[in-house]
């Protein structure tokens, strides 16, 4: 199975060695400037397409069939010479084992996005220096894609990824963009990256690979079982919800496996869900009517 036996051995060690781990989908809506089809946006798609795949991100060998599917779609609502504002959204998937089906692992609306940029200047990612608030979210997001998606294929095996995220916070919290710090809100990277790596939620992680490798990875062989797996993951984030109501951290996981989670449920063999649909309704009541169409 995919990048299984990469992500058992996990060796922490330098970032320069050849990998490309992303399959990425860049895209810039611009229309909101209404200048959509400036040069500059065209320039900097490419750029940014060539920064996020080209670039290598971790140490790991990574074949082409292994690499991360994902998609950044930067939607720029202000333009004025250098400076540039506005939204990202930001999605990525892995494969399910004995299908044809990706499962939405990541769903994040980055609404604090400003930069400046000048067509062409190179795109540098430093690790522990702020060079470009560009170039640091961008690089916030690939190293949290490539944690979550690790965490989905080995206990905590996304904890050092999130970590460099860290780095990237914290050195990106020198400067005057927001997002970066305690006091930008309770939607930030700050806030995310907290959670991630916070005790308060580490059975958030538990979560991620019981879901993923006891629940969606044995559907083809015992639906039955799987589905129980994904029951008692869902269960167990109710008590991170117990101790914190609302955390932007569950809503984004909900926001990512909504769809996903009606799917599953509304279908095959018969399972016991009136504990997990009263849980989903707690923990994600703004999707009350995605989950009242669950029906087993």
């Amino acid at each position: 199975m995919r990048r299984i036996l990469l992500l058992v051995s996990f060796i922490v060690g330098s970032l320069s060695v050849q990998a490309q781990e992303l399959n990425c989908t860049v895209s810039i809506d611009a229309e909101q400037t209404r200048q959509p089809n400036l040069q500059i946006f065209r320039t900097l798609e490419q750029q940014l397409t060539e920064f996020v795949n080209n670039k290598s991100w971790t140490n790991k060998e990574y074949k082409n069939q292994e690499r991360i599917d994902c998609n950044i779609v930067l939607i720029i609502s202000e333009y004025d010479g250098d400076t540039f504002s506005g939204t990202m959204q930001i999605g990525s998937s892995r494969p399910v084992y004995g299908s044809t089906y990706d499962s939405p692992i990541y769903n994040y609306n980055d609404r604090q996005v400003a930069f400046t940029y000048k067509e062409f200047e190179p795109l540098n990612f430093n690790l522990n220096v702020f060079e470009s608030n560009l170039v640091s979210i961008l690089s916030y997001h690939i190293f949290t894609i490539i944690g979550l998606d690790a965490a989905s294929f080995e206990p905590n095996g996304g904890d050092y990824y999130f970590g460099i995220a860290k780095q990237i916070v914290s050195t990106a919290a020198s400067s005057n963009f927001s997002g970066w710090k305690s006091t930008d809100g309770t939607q930030s990277r700050y806030q995310y990256n907290n959670a991630l790596l916070s005790n308060v939620y580490q059975e958030f992680h538990t979560v991620m690979y019981d879901y993923h490798r006891l629940g969606l990875d044995i559907m083809h062989d015992d639906q039955k079982d799987a589905k129980n797996a994904i029951i008692d993951a869902v269960k167990t984030l109710k008590g991170i919800n117990d101790r914190r109501p609302n955390s932007y951290l569950l809503r984004t996981f909900f926001d990512a496996k909504e769809g996903e989670i009606q799917s599953i449920f509304s279908g095959g063999p018969r399972v016991d869900i009136a504990e997990l649909v009263e849980n989903l309704n707690r923990m994600a009541p703004t999707k009350r009517s995605t989950w009242g169409e669950i029906k087993l």
